[in-house]
């Protein structure tokens, strides 16, 4: 792909689908170019650890962008998007990963009927194996659509969506990767606790995760169904299991996937 893609904000979710799209070699370094408000300590770093362009002025990164990526966080879109609304036109493909925020909404904000793009990648694009979900908005065609998913399928999977939807895919896919990283985090204290090594404690709850997440993706079976294979009446896993059922575990979860989502369509509101 030849062309210049510029993004706004050098957050968490832009360097992992920079690095992403480096390593996949879906772009050369020296078509990407960046800028955020004001941190130019952070477009150093990025300038140094990926070796693209970095810069402050707005009007150089976005007048020649054919991709504009907008990679800030919510409560900053207002002020972001009146800071390059000049320097955008309608010919320029806007890709959008800014969570609870509406294709018409960025419309209105930039005030060009330009094509929009909205996605839901997660942070583990930078190692290749993002689940990003996909929605067009109103006068992006199927070939940018196109354009959008061959992107980042370089840096994971992706799936169309109703716009709708991108609510609860933020918190199942978006935030997904950090409840992981908590249930970890949990795994470890008690593996430690319990007096095992700290290194050995790792390696094993690291290759854990992996083999049950290949084991969803490559037999066929549902969670339920592979939980049940490995749950031997009065056996180790069936004394965990109740434990977590009788903290009401699955309600917790449920009720955090919740409350991502609505928190998705109150920034939308705001």
């Amino acid at each position: 792909m030849d062309k210049k893609i510029a993004f706004l904000g050098a957050g968490s979710v832009a360097e992992a689908i920079i690095s992403g799209m480096i390593r996949s070699e879906v772009v050369n370094q020296e078509q990407i170019i960046v800028t955020n408000r004001s941190n130019q300590e952070r477009l150093e770093q990025m300038k140094n650890d990926y070796r693209v362009q970095c810069t402050t002025d707005k009007k150089e990164a976005f007048r020649y962008a054919d991709i504009v990526v907008l990679a800030v966080k919510p409560n900053n879109v207002k002020e972001s998007l009146e800071s390059i609304k000049a320097y955008l036109n309608p010919n320029q493909l806007i890709i959008s990963v800014i969570a609870g925020v509406t294709t018409e909404s960025i419309r209105t904000k930039i005030g060009i009927d330009a094509a929009i793009v909205r996605v839901m990648p997660n942070t583990s694009a930078s190692i290749g194996y993002s689940a990003t979900a996909i929605t067009a908005g109103k006068f992006a065609s199927e070939q940018q659509v196109r354009l959008v998913e061959s992107i980042f399928q370089s840096i994971g999977i992706t799936t169309i969506v109703e716009e709708d939807d991108m609510h609860i895919v933020t918190a199942v896919s978006g935030s997904g990767p950090a409840y992981v990283y908590y249930l970890v985090e949990a795994m470890e204290k008690a593996a430690i606790e319990a007096g095992l090594e700290k290194e050995i404690a790792y390696k094993l709850i690291t290759q854990t995760i992996l083999g049950a997440g290949e084991m969803l993706r490559q037999s066929g079976e549902t969670a339920a169904g592979l939980r049940r294979k490995i749950t031997s009446p009065a056996g180790t896993t069936e004394a965990g299991i109740k434990r977590l059922e009788e903290k009401d575990f699955q309600t917790i979860v449920i009720d955090s996937l919740k409350r991502a989502r609505d928190r998705s369509m109150e920034l939308g509101k705001n």
